[in-house]
C-alpha cells in the first residue's frame, strides 16, 4: 500500500491533505510540532486538529517532529518508503516574520532544504509537492495599473491580467517580498532545482489566500477565517490600509488537495503553478463584510486605519490556466459563498463546543 508523508499535517492545507489521501487508501504519516502555537499563541494551536487526525483514522500515524530536524528527518523517510511528499509545514505570517527573521528563515527555506534532500536521498521516485505562496511575487502586483471602484480595487481592462489574473509569468525580482516571501522563494526555487536539476518529481504551488473549515485564523494569519471569527464571535475587526478595497482572492483548502492529487498522478518534475480562487471565488475585504454579514445575521465591527501592511497587495486575483492547461480534469468544487458558511458554521460550532 502506498505511504505519504505531510508536513504541517495538522493544519488547514495539511488536515485537509491527511483525510483525502487517507480516503485514497493511502498510509499517512504527519509531521507537525504545533509551532504554529509559538507564532500565534493559544488561538493559533493546531493540536486539536492532531488530536482529532490521530483518533479517526487507522491508517495515520502522527510524528511531533521539526522539519528542520535532519536527523530526525531523513531517519522518517529512510525508514518508511513513500510515494509521495506533501510539504505543507512553515511559518506562514510576513507580519511574524520580521519578527524573529532568522526562525522564519530556518524553517521555510532550511526545512525545506532538509526534505528535499531526504527525498533525494532516500525516496528519489517520490513525487514532492510544494505548498508556496504568492508572497513570491512580493509587491511587483502592486505596480500593476488599478481602477478603483466602489467597493474594490480592479485592474485596468486592458492589461493582459485582467481577465484572468495573474500568471507565472510575473517576475519575482526588484520587489518587496517581506522577510516571509524572500524564505518562502528560497524554499520555491530550491524546489524547482531538485525537479529539474536532480530530476525530482517536484511540484511548486504558488498559493493565494486558501481557507477552510479548519483554518485557526489569527489576525496575522488567514484572514477570512479571522474575519468569520471576528464576526460570530463578536470581535472587533481592524482594516489594515487601502480602505478595505484590497482585492483576494480565496481558495477551499479541499479544492487544493485535488489539485495536489492531479499531480501526483501525472507529475511533471520542476513546475510551477500559481493556484488560487481566481476570478471563480475573490472579494475585496469590504465586500467580505457585506457577504458574512448576509450569510450569518451577524454584524461585523471593524474599523479602518490608514496604516496598511507592508508588501501587503492591494490586488491579487489568480490566474490558474496553466494548471487547468496541464490537468483537464480539475475542476473547482467551492464558491464563495460555500466557503464562507463553512467557516460560518465551523466557528459557531467551535464556539459552542467551549461555552460548554
Amino acid at each position: 500500500m502506498a505511504t505519504a508523508i505531510v508536513t504541517g499535517s495538522a493544519g488547514l492545507v495539511g488536515s485537509e491533505t491527511v483525510r483525502f489521501l487517507h480516503d485514497k487508501g493511502m498510509d499517512v504519516i504527519g509531521v507537525d510540532n504545533n509551532l504554529r502555537e509559538y507564532f500565534f499563541g493559544p488561538e493559533g494551536s493546531t493540536r486539536w486538529q492532531a488530536e482529532r487526525l490521530a483518533a479517526g483514522m487507522q491508517r495515520y500515524r502522527h510524528f511531533a517532529l521539526d522539519i528542520r530536524d535532519q536527523e530526525s528527518m531523513f531517519r522518517l523517510i529512510r525508514e518508511h518508503p513513500i510515494s509521495l511528499l506533501v510539504h505543507c509545514a512553515a511559518q506562514p505570517s510576513h507580519d511574524w516574520s520580521a519578527r524573529e527573521p532568522g526562525t522564519d528563515f530556518s524553517i521555510n527555506a532550511g526545512g525545506t532544504m532538509v526534505l528535499l534532500e531526504a527525498v533525494r536521498q532516500f525516496a528519489p521516485e517520490a513525487v514532492f509537492i510544494f505548498v508556496s505562496t504568492n508572497k513570491v511575487y512580493g509587491d511587483a502586483p502592486n505596480h500593476l495599473p488599478r481602477v478603483e471602484r466602489e467597493t474594490r480595487w480592479e485592474l485596468d481592462a486592458n492589461h493582459p491580467y485582467a481577465a484572468r489574473g495573474i500568471d507565472e509569468s510575473m517576475g519575482i525580482d526588484q520587489t518587496k517580498h517581506s522577510i516571509f516571501g524572500a524564505s518562502k522563494v528560497g524554499a520555491d526555487v530550491m524546489t524547482q532545482e531538485y525537479g529539474r536539476y536532480f530530476g525530482l518529481k517536484t511540484g511548486v504551488f504558488r498559493a493565494g489566500c486558501l481557507t477552510g473549515p479548519a483554518h485557526a485564523g489569527v489576525e496575522l494569519h488567514g484572514f477570512l477565517a479571522y474575519l468569520v471569527k471576528c464576526a460570530v464571535t463578536r470581535r472587533p475587526y481592524v482594516v489594515y490600509g487601502y480602505q478595505g478595497k484590497q482585492v483576494r482572492d480565496s481558495m477551499h483548502s479541499a479544492d487544493l488537495v485535488r489539485a495536489f492529487w492531479e499531480f501526483y498522478c501525472k507529475p511533471l518534475p520542476g513546475e510551477v503553478y500559481n493556484i488560487g480562487g481566481s476570478r471563480h471565488s475573490n472579494c475585496s475585504i469590504i465586500e467580505a463584510i457585506g457577504r458574512i454579514e448576509s450569510l450569518s445575521g451577524f454584524s461585523v465591527e471593524y474599523s479602518m486605519t490608514d496604516q496598511a501592511r507592508s508588501g501587503d497587495h492591494i490586488w491579487w486575483i489568480t490566474d490558474v490556466s496553466k494548471f487547468m492547461r496541464d490537468y483537464a480534469n480539475w475542476k473547482y468544487t467551492y464558491t464563495l459563498d460555500d466557503i464562507l458558511q463553512e467557516l460560518i458554521d465551523a466557528v459557531k460550532t467551535r464556539a459552542g463546543r467551549q461555552r460548554l
